[in-house]
């Protein structure tokens, strides 16, 4: 009786133990898991995870086999009143029931499905490219080292929400071993997956009725059996929703997908999710949108960016802790008086950055998100020659700088200069841009106007290491004629007419070689120079 009783003791523990702790714990790994995949902090304790997992299975195991030696010894002893043969069955179904549940928790995608060419992007699949994901059992025995074999599929619950089918070509049969992984864990990793759309009998399209195709989720499930000491258990278990593209033109919408399910809920499988996608706290969505930055391009946002941003999606002044913005209004409706939505414009700012300006974005001289509007409140009582960086709010893609100037008569003018876009700055870095950009101004020589960063900071203090070899000095033709040519360099150019023209109208940019200029200024005067420039 004694000994029924601690083990009844031990096993209420363990129950207690699991109930609380162990599964309040593991839900709040799989919630950090989903803040890591759309940018946020990196998520780590799964290792303890697999220790408290693997010790609460060894000790199931361990009255498992106190439980099968009292058996034995009801067959050499027994008396009138025994308590084993009335304890024990209860006991043993018990100890049963909590290794099963243990198990079915301990079965977890410890990596989420993502492409190996998009590692910022997980969730997002292209039909016909190959997929990583990864499976661990928190449950660490040897004795399960190549005995799990893990079964992947795709929409095995078939859902309403898509007419769209898939299937998954390549290895999609493997064994969890403890071979592959660095820390030893039990896991399997499938490399070679790779989504197929079926076709379907209908012919419908993944576009048609009330959902965009980026829209539309999908789950990825897992299976497998455990043959473990006479129990035979089955598991399953499912990756976080996953959006399915055929092209990657539709990668930024779909992302904006994936972002918006993982921040706004932690059910991992409500694939009707966007049938009715609920609104998002704004100071939320500000600090999901400040991790894109981080994650992707190595820089968050600032506070006041992220008051431009806000000002954004808003349209005024709010408070963000109040104020709840609709996945429309993020995703799906064009901002005012502009051809596309506010997602496709920060994404294209996303790119920008990544291709371009990565360097001088990292160095946090890209002051970026600033309105026009604030940005001449900043520069109007700077030095003359002061400027900031800013990204263009009507071209997509597109960064500007804009100066501070005073005229003879005191008073202070500003000039943007015409966005650079990706396909200018593939033909000339930024950096080099801004040390070479000149201006031709009424009579005077051609200069470059920009001389402090904003607030203070000298031009060439602040991106003189990011400069690319000096530009070559002008030289003449050598007599020889046939293999003598005049090293030239493009110079971006700016003409400003006169006083009388708007100074907060944006200067169209020119192209100009050192040699153009050289041959210019030796043959016309500065007035002709203006009109043929």
């Amino acid at each position: 009786q004694e000994v029924l009783g601690k083990i009844g003791r031990v096993i209420h523990e363990i129950d207690m133990l699991m109930s609380n702790m162990l599964t309040e714990e593991l839900l709040d790994w799989k919630r950090r898991q989903q803040i890591a995949c759309i940018g946020g902090p990196l998520h780590g304790g799964l290792d303890q995870l697999q220790n408290c997992f693997t010790l609460l299975a060894e000790s199931l195991f361990q009255v498992r086999r106190q439980l099968e030696k009292l058996d034995e010894l009801l067959t050499r002893l027994t008396y009138d009143g025994d308590p084993i043969p009335l304890q024990r069955p209860q006991l043993l179904e018990k100890v049963n029931f909590l290794l099963y549940n243990l198990f079915r928790n301990s079965f977890v995608v410890e990596r989420q499905p993502c492409m190996p060419t998009h590692p910022q992007r997980p969730m997002v699949l292209k039909t016909l490219i190959q997929f990583t994901v990864k499976l661990r059992l928190l449950i660490k025995l040897p004795e399960l080292n190549y005995q799990i074999r893990v079964k992947a599929t795709i929409d095995k619950n078939v859902s309403t929400v898509s007419n769209r089918r898939f299937v998954l070509c390549g290895t999609h049969v493997k064994a969890m071993n403890m071979d592959e992984s660095a820390n030893g864990s039990l896991s399997v990793e499938f490399r070679h997956l790779q989504p197929k759309e079926m076709k379907s009998n209908a012919g419908s399209k993944g576009n048609e009725g009330p959902h965009m195709v980026t829209e539309e989720l999908h789950s990825i499930s897992f299976e497998t059996q455990v043959c473990l000491y006479g129990l035979t258990i089955n598991l399953e278990t499912s990756s976080l929703p996953v959006v399915m593209i055929s092209n990657v033109s539709q990668l930024p919408n779909a992302w904006a997908s994936i972002i918006w399910y993982n921040l706004s809920t932690n059910d991992p499988q409500n694939l009707s999710f966007f049938n009715n996608p609920p609104a998002a706290t704004l100071s939320q969505l500000l600090e999901v949108l400040s991790w894109q930055f981080s994650s992707y391009v190595g820089r968050g946002l600032n506070s006041e960016q992220l008051n431009m941003l806000a000002e954004k999606l808003t349209g005024q002044q709010v408070n963000y802790n109040d104020y709840q913005l609709s996945w429309a209004k993020f995703c799906k409706e064009h901002l005012p008086g502009k051809s596309f939505t506010f997602w496709v414009w920060l994404e294209a700012i996303l790119d920008l950055i990544k291709k371009h300006i990565l360097p001088l974005w990292i160095d946090g001289y890209v002051m970026g998100f600033v309105s026009k509007e604030k940005e001449r409140i900043l520069l109007k009582d700077k030095t003359p020659g002061t400027f900031l960086l800013r990204f263009s709010e009507s071209n997509l893609g597109g960064i500007t700088f804009t100066w501070v100037d005073q005229l003879e008569n005191g008073d202070v003018t500003f000039h943007s200069v015409e966005p650079y876009n990706k396909g200018r700055l593939s033909a000339l870095p930024f950096a080099d841009i801004l040390r070479d950009y000149k201006v031709i101004m009424a009579d005077n020589v051609p200069e470059n106007p920009l001389k402090y960063l904003y607030p203070d900071i000298p031009k060439d203090k602040a991106f003189g290491k990011h400069y690319s070899c000096q530009p070559s000095e002008v030289s003449k033709p050598s007599d020889g004629g046939g293999k003598g040519y005049v090293p030239s360099v493009f110079i971006p150019v700016s003409k400003i007419l006169n006083d009388s023209t708007d100074p907060h109208s944006p200067s169209d940019l020119l192209p100009m070689s050192p040699s153009v200029y050289a041959v210019l200024r030796e043959h016309l005067s500065p007035t002709v120079i203006e009109t043929a420039v």
